[in-house]
C-alpha cells in the first residue's frame, strides 16, 4: 500500500473506512481511492504521481499565503493562518476588515511578532506559518478581509455566523405545532391545469389557517428540464437555485388578465376539454401539462415585452431589478435552458450538456456567447418564467404571514443535482462529474445505492468561498418558513461511488462540517427560516450533537422509532427538538403499511435481494401491526371495539388512523407533520425506492380534490385530532 496515496487521501478527505448499518467495518480499497482521486482530477496512477500530487497538495496552502475563505462564529476571537517566507517576517503588514454594513476596522502587525506554527522549505527558501488573532466580530454577515503583505494586497471572504438557527415564535418556550405535507404536483383541484400549482398552494395555506396548522410542506420545487417533462424526480433536479415553472398558476400571471389571445385560446372548447382530461387523469400527465402551459406562457411573455418592457413601466423595472439581483447565476441558468431546448430540438439524443457538441459545453465559449446574442429574447423568456415563479412564491409567503401561520411554507432541499443539468454546466469545475453520491450496502441494497448525482468536490467548494452552497440555501429559504435538508449528514461526510464501480465499492468523503453548519445558521437567521435535518440511517454522533446545538430539528419517522424490545416508541420518549411524522414520500402510507402493500409491491417487482429478507419483512410487519395496537392501547387510544390481539388484524378504519395521529401528536416533538396521503386514507406511496419506470413514482394524484376537503370525514377527523393534542400546548 502506497504511503503517499494514503497521505494524499487524508489531505483530500477520503476516509479510510466506515461501519455499515450492521456495524461491520469496511476499509477503502486502493482501487477506490485512486478512482475517487481521479474523479477530482488528482493524478495518482502510480507512486511517482502520488508523490507529486501529495507535494502539490501540501504546498498549496503555503503558496496562496491566505486561506480561500474564513468562517467563524460571532463574538469569538478569530484566528487567521498566514504562510510567509522568512524574509518577510520583519515587515510591517496592515489588515483591513470591511463589514457588510459598511463598518471598517484595521490594524498592523509584524509577522515575526506572531505565534508561529509549522515551518518548511519552499523553492529553496524557508517559510513559516503565522497565526494572526483578530478581535471578535459581533455582527454576523459576509465581510471582506484584506492584508497588505510585502507590498501586495491579498483578500478573502470572512463569514461570521450565529451559533443557532432561527427558531420561530410558535415554537418558543417549548410550544408545539403541526402542519401538513403534500406532493404539490399530486394535488387535485377543479382549477389547476392537471397538476398541483402555486394557486393550489395558496388554498392549502388557507386550509392550514382554518384548522390551526402552522405550515404546509411540499416536495422540492427545484427546476427540472422543460425540454423533457418526463424527467420528473424532484430529487434529481437540473438546478436547486431555480424553480420548476410547471408549478406556475398561469391564470394568476398579471399578463394573462389583459392578453386577449391567451384568454381566447384557453376559452376554446378544445383547450378546455384538454384541461378537463388533464385534471381527470389518475396520474399526472407531465407532457400534457407542459404542452398546455407551454402554449400560453410564451404569449404572456410577448405581451409583457410589448406592454411593459417597451415602455419601461414599473413592472418592467421590477423585472430588470430581478435580473440584476439574480445576476450571472440567473443568466447562465436561462442560457442553459435555451441551449438545451435548441440542441435537443435538432437531436433528441442530446439529453444534457455532457453530450452536447464540445463548443457548447463551456458557458464562456465563443459559440455559447454567440448563441446568447442571437437568442436573447428566448433567454429572457426563461428569466421571465423564473421571475413569475419568484413573484408567486413571494405572494405565498406574504399570504402565510397575513393568515398568521407560525411557519408558512416548508420546503425541501435535495441533496444533489442531475449530472446533465444547468447547475453542473454553470459550475462544472465544482463537481466530480464521473462520481455519484449514494449510500453503503444495507438489507435492501446489498450492493449499496447509487443515486446518480455528482457530488461537490469539497476543496473546490471551499475555494469558491462556499458560494454555491450559500446560493442554494438562499434560493430555498427566501420564501420558506422552514427548510428540510435531505440527507443532512452530507454536511459532514458524503458517500461517493467511484467511476465505473458498484455502490458497495464506494467511500466516504469528508466535508467542512463546521463551516457549512455556520453558513446554514447564518442563512437561517437572515431568512427567518427554521431548519430540519433529515438524519435517518447511520448518522455519526458528532453530526447529531452539533445539529442539536445549532437548533436544527431532527427528523423522526414513526416506523423507525422503536424501544429496545422493538415496540413502537412511546410518545413521551420522542426528542423535543424534532419533527415527527408517521411516514414520508419514500415509505408506505399508513394504510399501505397496515396492509403490507409496500411488501407486495417489492415482491411483485422482484426487489428483494433474498427470499429470507422477504419472509422476514412479512413476519416483521405482522408483528408490527400488533405492536402498533399495543402502543395505542397503552395510551388509551384504541377505538371502541378494537382489540390488541396478535392473532387478529382489525380493519384500518378512519378512527384507527386518527388514533395513530393522536398518539404521535402527543409527543414533545416541536413539529408534527401529517402526510396528506394518510389524512385522506390513501393506499399508494409517492415513490418506491429502487424503481424508476416500474412504479408510477412522482406521478400519483391525491384521490380527493381540494374543494372536497372541507367536507371530507378523514380530513376533518385527523385535523381535529391533531389540533386537540397540539394547539396551545407545550411539550
Amino acid at each position: 500500500m502506497s504511503h503517499a496515496l494514503l497521505q494524499l487521501c487524508e489531505l483530500v478527505g477520503i476516509l479510510p473506512e466506515y461501519h455499515d448499518i450492521w456495524g461491520k467495518r469496511h476499509q477503502t480499497s486502493d482501487d477506490s481511492r485512486r478512482a475517487l482521486l481521479g474523479a477530482m482530477a488528482i493524478a495518482c496512477a502510480d507512486e511517482a504521481e502520488c508523490t507529486r500530487s501529495l507535494r502539490a497538495w501540501q504546498e498549496a496552502p503555503w503558496r496562496r499565503r491566505l486561506p480561500p475563505v474564513l468562517v467563524a462564529p460571532a463574538a469569538t476571537p478569530i484566528t487567521l493562518t498566514l504562510h510567509l517566507p522568512e524574509r518577510e517576517a520583519d515587515q510591517v503588514c496592515t489588515w483591513r476588515l470591511s463589514q457588510e454594513d459598511g463598518h471598517r476596522m484595521h490594524g498592523q502587525f509584524t509577522p515575526a511578532s506572531l505565534e508561529t506554527g509549522e515551518a518548511r522549505e519552499l523553492d529553496g527558501e524557508p517559510w513559516h506559518e503565522y497565526r494572526l488573532y483578530l478581535p471578535p466580530i459581533a455582527d454576523t454577515g459576509y465581510h471582506r478581509l484584506e492584508l497588505d503583505l510585502a507590498g501586495t494586497t491579498h483578500s478573502l471572504p470572512l463569514i461570521v455566523h450565529p451559533t443557532r438557527c432561527h427558531q420561530p415564535a410558535c415554537l418558543a418556550e417549548g410550544r408545539r405545532t403541526w402542519g401538513l405535507s403534500v406532493q404539490l404536483y399530486g394535488v387535485r383541484s377543479q382549477r389547476n391545469w392537471g397538476m398541483g400549482d402555486f394557486g393550489d398552494l395558496a388554498h392549502l395555506l388557507d386550509w392550514a389557517a382554518q384548522h390551526g396548522a402552522s405550515l404546509i410542506g411540499v416536495n422540492p420545487l427545484h427546476a427540472l428540464y422543460p425540454h423533457n417533462p418526463l424527467h420528473i424526480s424532484p430529487y434529481s433536479p437540473s438546478s436547486r437555485q431555480f424553480v420548476n415553472t410547471l408549478y406556475l398558476d398561469v391564470e394568476a400571471v398579471a399578463e394573462f388578465a389583459d392578453c386577449t389571445e391567451a384568454k381566447a385560446i384557453v376559452a376554446e372548447p378544445a383547450f378546455q376539454a384538454k384541461l378537463h382530461a388533464l385534471r381527470a387523469a389518475e396520474l399526472v400527465d407531465y407532457s400534457g401539462v407542459a404542452e398546455a402551459k407551454g402554449r400560453i406562457l410564451p404569449l404572456l411573455h410577448h405581451r409583457f415585452r410589448a406592454v411593459h418592457l417597451a415602455h419601461d413601466t414599473a413592472r418592467a423595472q421590477a423585472f430588470r431589478a430581478f435580473q440584476q439581483q439574480a445576476g450571472e447565476d440567473l443568466r447562465r441558468f436561462a442560457l442553459y435552458q435555451a441551449l438545451q431546448a435548441h440542441l435537443h430540438a435538432h437531436d433528441g439524443n442530446l439529453w444534457g450538456w455532457p453530450v452536447w457538441p464540445a463548443a457548447w459545453r463551456d458557458p464562456q465559449s465563443p459559440a455559447v456567447q454567440a448563441f446568447a446574442a442571437e437568442h436573447a429574447e428566448r433567454i429572457e423568456y426563461f428569466e421571465y418564467l423564473q421571475w413569475l415563479a419568484e413573484d408567486q412564491l413571494a405572494q405565498l409567503r406574504a399570504k402565510a404571514e397575513q393568515l398568521g401561520l407560525g411557519i408558512g411554507l416548508y420546503q425541501d432541499l435535495a441533496v444533489g443535482v442531475d449530472k446533465g443539468g444547468a447547475e453542473t454546466w454553470a459550475h462544472h469545475e465544482l463537481f466530480a462529474l464521473e462520481a455519484r453520491t449514494g449510500c453503503p450496502p444495507d438489507d435492501f441494497n446489498p450492493r449499496g445505492q447509487d443515486w446518480g448525482l455528482p457530488p461537490w468536490i469539497p476543496h473546490r467548494l471551499r475555494e469558491a468561498g462556499y458560494a454555491p452552497f450559500i446560493a442554494a440555501l438562499r434560493a430555498n429559504m427566501r420564501h420558506a418558513g422552514a427548510l428540510r435538508l435531505d440527507h443532512v449528514m452530507g454536511l459532514m461526510r458524503l458517500y461517493w461511488v467511484p467511476p465505473g464501480m458498484q455502490g458497495d465499492q464506494g467511500a466516504y468523503l469528508r466535508y467542512p462540517f463546521a463551516d457549512l453548519l455556520g453558513i446554514l445558521a447564518l442563512e437561517s437567521q437572515r431568512n427567518q427560516c427554521l431548519v430540519i435535518g433529515e438524519d435517518l440511517g447511520t448518522v455519526p454522533d458528532e453530526v447529531r450533537h452539533d445539529l442539536y446545538d445549532y437548533g436544527v430539528l431532527s427528523y423522526r419517522l414513526f416506523y423507525f422509532e422503536r424501544e429496545q424490545d422493538g415496540a413502537f416508541r412511546a410518545p413521551g420518549n420522542f426528542p423535543a427538538q424534532a419533527l415527527v411524522a408517521a411516514s414520508t414520500h419514500d415509505l408506505a402510507t399508513l394504510k399501505g403499511f397496515w396492509l403490507g402493500k409496500d411488501i407486495a409491491l417489492r415482491e411483485q417487482l422482484q426487489l428483494y435481494p433474498t427470499e429470507h429478507l422477504r419472509e422476514a419483512q412479512i413476519a416483521g410487519r405482522q408483528a408490527d401491526r400488533w405492536r402498533l395496537l399495543q402502543a395505542l392501547e397503552r395510551e388509551g387510544l384504541l377505538p371502541a371495539g378494537v382489540i390488541a390481539n396478535p392473532d387478529t388484524v382489525p380493519e384500518l378504519t378512519p378512527e384507527l388512523i386518527q388514533a395513530i395521529h393522536h398518539y404521535l401528536a402527543r409527543s414533545p416533538a416541536r413539529l408534527f407533520i401529517v402526510q396528506a396521503e394518510d389524512m385522506l386514507g390513501e393506499l399508494e406511496q409517492a415513490n418506491l425506492p429502487g424503481t424508476v419506470d416500474e412504479h408510477p413514482n412522482w406521478r400519483r394524484k391525491l384521490g380527493v380534490g381540494l374543494e372536497e376537503w372541507p367536507h371530507y370525514a378523514h380530513t376533518l377527523g385527523i385535523a381535529q385530532a391533531v389540533r386537540t393534542e397540539r394547539q396551545d400546548k407545550v411539550g
